[in-house]
């Protein structure tokens, strides 16, 4: 007898996680937000696949430290592919700021691939003192069919040409 599949609403279906970040952003904030979304949504952090962001801010600190706390690669997406997502909540200030209207649900809706849908929209960080440094939104994958047994489904191969994150890792040259 086989188990049964995971729902989208399972919490084993693994959350791609959207983060944007101010230059020097501090890292508590970011964690502090990615946690506040995790828990909103009922996902623990064993679920996170991936972080994601535009490729601007590959090399954030606080985004590279949460990226490592949860065991996860940083994929890093250009503006022109986030700025060609959907998002319910786009903005002038990430247009001004890096060149895409959506940073957070974007990554995170081009991170869980095709059909992925966001569990957690955007949510600003809310620091003591001082304005927002961090943005996050939390995606699904499109239910698809059920992984090979023995195995669990948490690559994002590419389905079209061209497509997928350029992934940047620290000690990548540029």
């Amino acid at each position: 007898m086989t188990a049964p599949r995971p729902t989208a609403e399972s919490p084993s279906v693994p959350v791609f996680v959207g983060v944007g970040a101010s230059r020097d952003a501090p890292p508590d904030e970011v964690l502090g937000l990615i946690a506040d979304c995790l828990a909103e949504a009922g996902r623990a952090p064993a679920a996170v696949a991936a972080l994601a962001t535009v490729d601007v801010k590959a090399d954030e600190p606080a985004l590279r430290k949460a990226a490592e706390r949860f065991g996860v690669e940083l994929w890093t997406y250009p503006a022109a592919a986030l700025a060609a997502v959907a998002v319910p909540h786009p903005t002038r200030a990430a247009l001004t700021a890096v060149g895409t209207p959506s940073v957070a649900e974007a990554a995170a809706l081009l991170a869980a691939g095709p059909g992925a849908r966001l569990v957690v929209d955007k949510r600003k960080s809310a620091p003591p003192c001082g304005p927002p440094a961090a943005t996050c939104a939390l995606a699904l994958p499109a239910p698809g069919p059920a992984p090979p047994a023995g195995g669990q489904q948490l690559s994002h191969a590419p389905q079209w040409p061209g497509a997928g994150p350029a992934r940047r890792h620290p000690g990548d040259q540029r």
